[in-house]
């Protein structure tokens, strides 16, 4: 079978392998690969900047947005034939530390932990792939089409638990959230702002095209100007950042409502010096009461709700949000961004 593969920590080393069929272990599944979504981790682990081969291997297959059809599946095992599922991406650590133990991989304490096709474990972008029962999440069929977004979804899904955790503490009922990005993240955040019924803002520089048009057909309002300018005028409850910016960051964090929630979702590049008054953003987050978390990766809880989203959402949305399908064998177009990219799908069947 046909296999996307890296030599992790070597840039530039990407190539279309065949590799032998998988042959599925005691409670696995075996899948047909459908799509695989690309994203930034990919980009990165493609140019050597981090990533893990299994044990005694010197490549691993890429990808970790997957969506497959299952083509065996043990008996008992909740799966049949023929089902729509996606992978989840983390595994527990093997010691395990007390939030592994407590099945909140994504928060693990030791990082010890494995992920497909990211650390030791090999991913999903390849024509066949095994997946453990246990870590498998069954789609609606109707979402064949749209899938491959959910493990995006699985992120914000996250991001606004955490928004409901943090707010539990005290009274908080939010009305307005400005999501910065209009990236995958950034759309899928404000899918489920306005599927909770809030008012929702996002920010991004673009002015025309894809993502302008993608947030209004949420109903949400669209802004390409000033972030501090944005943020300053609406006084968001609830700020989900989604580009990294650390300029983009700072504005927006200092400047919600008071007990203002700021969930980061995007990771900044290291080395970039921004000048940053911290005295007058620790007065404002002090007094406020705000609260700023990074949010990362997800467990098994967040698929179920990132599916529950998906199933909710207008397929005909979500297709916006793919805006460039691109055959197995055209890989490296899949790798190279492009102005009005969005989401890129590679497609495995």
């Amino acid at each position: 079978m046909r296999a996307l593969t890296i030599q992790p920590l070597v840039a530039d080393s990407l190539e279309l392998s065949e590799l032998p069929e998988p042959t599925p272990g005691e409670g696995e599944l075996l899948v047909d690969g459908l799509a695989l979504g690309v994203c930034g981790t990919d980009r990165e682990l493609i140019s050597g900047e981090y990533g893990f081969a299994p044990e005694g291997r010197d490549r691993l297959v890429l990808g970790h947005e997957s969506l497959g059809r299952v083509r065996t599946a043990p008996p008992d095992s909740g799966f049949a034939p023929g089902d729509l599922v996606v992978g989840v991406v983390r595994r527990p650590d093997p010691l395990p530390c007390g939030a592994c133990a407590h099945g909140e991989f994504d928060m693990c304490r030791n990082g010890e932990y494995t992920e497909r096709g990211i650390k030791q474990l090999d991913g999903y972008g390849s024509e066949q792939w095994t997946l453990e029962a246990a870590y498998a999440t069954k789609l609606d069929p109707a979402l064949a089409e749209v899938g491959v977004l959910m493990e995006p979804t699985t992120v914000v899904a996250k991001a606004w638990e955490q928004v409901d955790r943090i707010g539990s503490r005290s009274w908080f009922a939010p009305e307005r959230v400005l999501v910065t990005g209009a990236g995958p993240i950034g759309l899928l955040a404000a899918m489920i702002g306005a599927q909770r019924g809030l008012d929702v803002h996002v920010l991004d520089r673009v002015e025309g095209g894809a993502k302008p048009e993608a947030v209004a057909a949420l109903g949400a309002t669209y802004h390409s100007a000033d972030v501090a300018e944005v943020a300053e005028r609406l006084n968001p409850d609830v700020v989900i950042e989604a580009t990294g910016v650390p300029t983009v960051v700072l504005s927006g964090m200092v400047r919600t409502a008071a007990y203002g929630i700021t969930v980061l979702t995007g990771v900044s590049t290291a080395g970039r010096r921004t000048p940053v008054d911290l005295g007058a953003a620790n007065r404002s987050i002090v007094l406020e009461n705000d609260v700023i978390v990074g949010s990362v990766n997800a467990n098994l809880r967040h698929y179920a709700s990132a599916a529950a989203a998906l199933t909710a959402a207008d397929t005909g949305w979500l297709e916006r949000i793919i805006t460039r399908r691109v055959p197995l064998e055209g890989y490296r177009e899949a790798f190279e961004a492009r102005p009005d990219d969005i989401k890129v799908v590679l497609t495995l069947s």
